[in-house]
């Protein structure tokens, strides 16, 4: 079993610890799984204290053994309850202070009422987007779990030929090729950071279910089974001459991949086949153009005007509503910094993982590529490599 190595853990503290010095944030207490994980390299229920300057603590209800055992943190203690917070910390020489961060996209109101009483001198500010900008960058330790990954995936996609067939439905498809991913090691839990969004594996669709919306910010959503959960494989048959698209979330030692291939029992209709062309000439030109330095808005801009080029604007990225985005960062959550979108002016830095979506949906079928890519000194590193083209079976 993997552990993260204590300067790992270091690091990453160390560079938030300089973000909140930057902001006049004398503490921040995490309690949100991912954020726990990426810190303390433990998911059990904790409160973790991370003051401006000085040694973290991370203070554990449930369990503390785990804890104790995953983390190589120093100070590792059980926390019955968290009305004795503000106490544990005096003992740690952390006494009143003044300004607390707290992670406000993700925590529920009433925790955060609680956590106001707690500490009633404090002021309460949110530490999520600076988290989320230290989480941004990989270090070398996550890149080559993240590689680990891909591997996982190009197993998982390579097959899909052994499964495909006339008249299956999607749902069982997608059941035997996550067999393939639970047998090698896939986590099953796919964690999202946004509000009410969740997934279970990916998409896996095919011709007019590909162009049926979800809640999910996503280009593709599908019938899925039942109305509680309304997204991804459904009881539709597999035909012949449609479009069969693999859209999954390879997770492995808590990290991810994105990637989707398109599959084809016969041969595809013109049209989709040409979308396909402009979606793979979109991904190559942002692969060029993301240079560090570049503004992820400038992406976003250039893919909007190479699908109008197309003649393709109003199928692009989803139909009838369009995601408003083009790729996303990835990494313990699918939902990563940084988003390839209007607005969003972060320049890429070498170190970033993001996943990159160019897709076309229609009523009858959607047609697309994802693929997972490290920011590199030169443009953008493929991690998820498995044949691009049409893969007709």
């Amino acid at each position: 079993m993997r552990y993260t190595p204590k300067k790992e853990l270091a690091l990453r503290v160390a560079k938030l610890q300089d973000l909140m010095r930057q902001n006049g944030i004398e503490g921040s207490i995490l309690v949100q799984n991912a954020d726990l994980f990426y810190f303390t390299g433990t998911v059990q229920r904790s409160h973790l204290f991370i003051p401006s300057e000085g040694t973290p603590v991370l203070m554990v209800k449930k369990n503390f053994q785990r804890a104790r055992e995953e983390s190589s943190m120093d100070n590792v203690l059980p926390l019955e309850n968290a009305r004795d917070l503000p106490g544990v910390l005096e003992l740690y020489g952390f006494k009143n202070p003044g300004v607390i961060g707290f992670e406000l996209d993700v925590l529920p109101a009433a925790l955060y009422l609680k956590y106001q009483k707690l500490f009633p001198s404090a002021r309460i500010v949110d530490i999520s987007s600076l988290v989320r900008t230290v989480r941004m960058v990989k270090s070398p330790y996550e890149i080559a779990i993240i590689q680990n990954a891909a591997t996982l995936n190009h197993t998982m996609f390579s097959s899909v030929k052994n499964f495909l067939k006339e008249g299956i439905s999607e749902v069982e498809l997608a059941g035997k090729l996550e067999a393939i991913y639970r047998e090698c090691g896939h986590q099953c839990h796919v964690r999202m950071r946004g509000f009410n969004q969740e997934m279970a594996y990916g998409h896996l669709l095919s011709g007019y279910n590909m162009g049926v919306p979800s809640f999910l910010d996503s280009p593709t959503g599908g019938s899925g089974l039942n109305p509680s959960f309304p997204q991804g494989a459904g009881q539709k048959k597999i035909g012949r001459n449609e479009p069969l698209m693999v859209d999954y979330v390879g997770v492995y030692d808590g990290y991810m991949v994105d990637q989707a291939r398109m599959f084809c029992l016969g041969r595809l209709p013109e049209k989709f086949v040409r979308a396909y062309e402009a979606a793979i000439t979109i991904q190559d030109e942002i692969k060029k153009r993301a240079l560090p330095g570049t503004s992820c808005e400038d992406l976003y801009n250039l893919a909007i005007g190479m699908a109008g080029e197309y003649g393709l604007t109003d199928h692009f990225m989803g139909y009838p509503e369009p995601a408003p985005f083009i790729g996303h960062g990835v990494g313990i959550e699918l939902d990563e910094m940084p988003v390839l979108a209007r607005g969003f002016q972060t320049p890429l830095e070498t170190g970033m993982v993001l996943a990159l979506e160019p897709k076309f949906i229609f009523p009858d079928g959607a047609v697309g590529i994802e693929n997972t890519f490290l920011v590199g000194n030169n443009g953008l590193e493929t991690l998820t490599v498995f044949q691009e083209n049409i893969i007709y079976i």
